[in-house]
Parts: structure tokens; sequence; C-alpha cells
């Protein structure tokens, strides 16, 4: 095995449990971490369109349209207008405010239990390799 496709193998390894668990911990708030990740990008980068989000997690409008709904179901998010009245703009609720501070809250020890070892400028040098990889895949 080569050196690339080790490390390819080491994430596939560690992605797939580490999403289990998240989706465990998730799992009394209704969430899956894909509408997890839809919430951090609204509490970290404010509103956004359903083009947007379909952009940013690399999916299709349609699953986006499904995640939105569940969200609103649960009264984290709501659709407002945008400046073009035909656009639709998802924000988080007051609510959602909330439980986005107190889901942070109960995975740390999650991340922290994972990350168990790994120093702080270990964890910088895996995000920028991980985010050069990303950017290299959308190219």
């Amino acid at each position: 095995m080569t050196i690339e496709q080790d490390f390819f193998n080491q994430y596939r390894l560690m992605y797939r449990p580490f999403i289990n668990q998240v989706n465990v911990q998730l799992e009394e708030y209704q969430l899956y971490s894909s509408q997890w990740a839809v919430l951090r990008l609204l509490n970290d980068k404010g509103r956004h369109s359903f083009v947007e989000i379909a952009h940013y997690m690399s999916i299709e409008k349609p699953s986006v349209t499904r995640f939105v709904q569940k969200l609103v179901e649960l009264g984290y998010v709501e659709t407002v207008a945008g400046k073009d009245k035909r656009e639709k703009l998802v924000q988080l609720t007051t609510y959602g405010e909330e439980i986005v501070q107190e889901i942070k809250a109960h995975l740390r020890p999650l991340f922290e239990q994972a990350l168990t070892g790994v120093s702080r400028q270990e964890i910088e040098i895996a995000t920028q390799v991980l985010t050069k990889i990303c950017e290299n895949i959308n190219r």
C-alpha cells in the first residue's frame, strides 16, 4: 500500500465511526450530523440561501430542502424572503441559537476524547492538509 492509499484509508477508518458517534449524540435533538452541519453553518456565518447551503455541503438542493424542512419542524430555523422575492434565506431562530450552543457543549467531550494525545499543532496541520485536499478535489 502506498503512503497516499494509507492516508485515505486511515481517513475512511476514522470518518465513519466518528460520524456514527456524533449521530448517537445528536439523537436526543432529533438530528443527524448533516443537519448539524447546516446549523453550524448558519450559526457561524449567518443566514444562507438554499443554493448556498447546497454548495457548502456539496449536496443537491432537494436534499437541502428536506434538511431545512426538518429543522423548521423542530423550531431550529426559519425561512425569510431574500432581496429577490423568489429567494428564500434560512436562518436560526432564537431557539435554534440556544440549541446550537447546547449541542456544542454536549459534543465537546466526544471531540476531546477523539483528540486525546493530539497536539494543537497537529490539529492545525491536519486541518490545513484536509483543506488543501478538499480544494484539490473540488477544482
